[in-house]
């Protein structure tokens, strides 16, 4: 049984975490539309505040926040459990922003790429050329919903390009320890996709059936979804895991490693730090809650920190 422990409450909807180098978390309040810095001794600290649906964080070559806007959803709290909901109104641009840490100024990089609005951006991953790869996850509105898509950008707004597309709700995102494999998780569907990489943005295309050029890597039983999802030093994708309310190791031959129950059915995501990076970070979204459990494998190092 792994002992989870509690760092914070009282977040709203708590997604994107990424450890600083003091040992505190910077995550994403997206139904507060807050990046918040939390103390390991629960303290926390507003940073900036882009508004709209701040979702994803990660951090860029030039150690700023870089952070996938989804654009906002509507909030409501059953249960105990703080979710969103399809709706028409409560909706701005999905952009990608970059935000300075010790000013909190947000400036949007991307609102477009080939003149397709981004609708929902939700998660991103640096490589080591200084790039980022990140899911659109589309808006889910009243009646319809968007296709989702994987692009690459560069962090200083000159180059945005198609990864694959389309896909259905494309949410996490990782690459593997050595940087040659991109995985995306899609939500609904709970399917794990794995794409080779052949140059920064360039992947290789399955063929059909593959719906966007992937390769099915797992895909789980019964009713679950797949939000975002870090890659650990032994290259298991370690994904949190919707609905059934847990962290699913994967490892890259598809076989399930370990499961982890947090008890949240809107476990959100995760992130690794601490000593040896052997500490697994993990936002509660329905809970509003970071928690930190020890992780048998050492997290990987990401390219520029977090």
């Amino acid at each position: 049984m792994t002992d989870i422990r509690t760092i914070a409450t009282g977040l709203l909807f708590p997604e994107g975490p990424v450890v600083l180098e003091d040992g505190s978390i910077a995550l994403v309040e997206i139904a507060r539309g807050t990046i918040t810095r939390v103390f390991l001794d629960g303290r926390t600290e507003v940073v900036a505040e882009p508004g709209g649906g701040p979702n994803g964080l990660a951090i860029g070559p030039d150690k700023f926040f870089y952070v996938c806007n989804s654009g906002g959803s509507h909030w409501i709290r059953e249960d105990g459990v703080l979710r969103s909901i399809p709706s028409d109104k409560h909706y701005t641009t999905g952009r990608i922003e970059r935000v300075e840490p010790s000013t909190g100024k947000v400036e949007v990089l991307y609102e477009a790429c080939d003149g397709h609005p981004l609708r929902g951006p939700n998660d991103l991953v640096f490589d080591r050329e200084g790039g980022f790869y990140f899911t659109d996850l589309g808006k889910n509105l009243e009646r319809s919903h968007d296709h989702g898509g994987v692009y690459y950008a560069r962090p200083d707004g000159s180059h945005i390009v198609e990864v694959a597309y389309p896909a259905l709700t494309p949410n996490g995102i990782g690459l593997s320890p050595d940087g040659t494999t991109l995985y995306v998780a899609e939500m609904e569907p709970s399917r794990l996709w794995a794409f080779d990489i052949l140059s920064p943005g360039l992947v290789h295309k399955a063929p059909f059936p593959s719906p966007h050029g992937g390769r099915l890597v797992c895909g789980l039983p019964g009713y679950q979804g797949f939000d975002s999802l870090a890659v650990d030093g032994a290259g298991n994708i370690v994904v949190a895991t919707l609905y059934s309310g847990k962290v699913t190791a994967i490892a890259p031959d598809g076989h399930v490693v370990r499961e982890v129950v947090t008890g949240d059915p809107l476990t959100t995501n995760i992130c690794f730090g601490g000593a040896g990076n052997g500490t697994a970070y993990v936002t509660l979204g329905g809970f509003g809650a970071l928690v930190a459990m020890d992780w048998p494998e050492k997290g990987l190092p990401l390219a520029f920190g977090g």
